[in-house]
């Protein structure tokens, strides 16, 4: 087991008072944000990269181009958006900070969902 604390990921407070915690790992990345009301992240996108956002607390709006056409949405806490390689941004359209993870991976095409619902162990056939 591996635990990494908040004092060891890397922090960066950018320059419109988003702060970011980056847990680094070899095949993915989790990036906590804490997100001011009112502010609006650049519009983005990446070739390789598969994003999954996860609303923690608080309340976005997500922007993306969907053939040549801007969409949005509004997102709560305990909403999920699934970005794949859409040019998107996100705001803070609240009045009060909006937390959120971000989970960065490099995705090869697998379909592992049967391994994700049943590896499971118990303990009493441990050992």
């Amino acid at each position: 087991m591996e635990i990494i604390h908040q004092s060891d990921a890397i922090h960066r407070e950018k320059p419109d008072g988003t702060r970011v915690d980056y847990y680094l790992q070899p095949e993915y990345e989790i990036h906590y944000n804490e997100i001011p009301a009112g502010i609006v992240q650049e519009w983005h996108s990446h070739e390789q990269i598969e994003e999954v956002v996860l609303i923690i607390e608080g309340q976005l709006e997500v922007k993306w181009i969907n053939d040549k056409e801007e969409r949005k949405a509004s997102l709560k806490s305990g909403d999920l958006v699934r970005v794949e390689n859409t040019i998107h941004t996100f705001a803070n359209t609240g009045d009060r900070e909006a937390k959120f993870l971000v989970f960065k991976m490099v995705l090869e095409g697998k379909n592992n969902s049967k391994i994700l619902k049943e590896d499971k162990i118990p303990v009493s056939k441990v050992g």
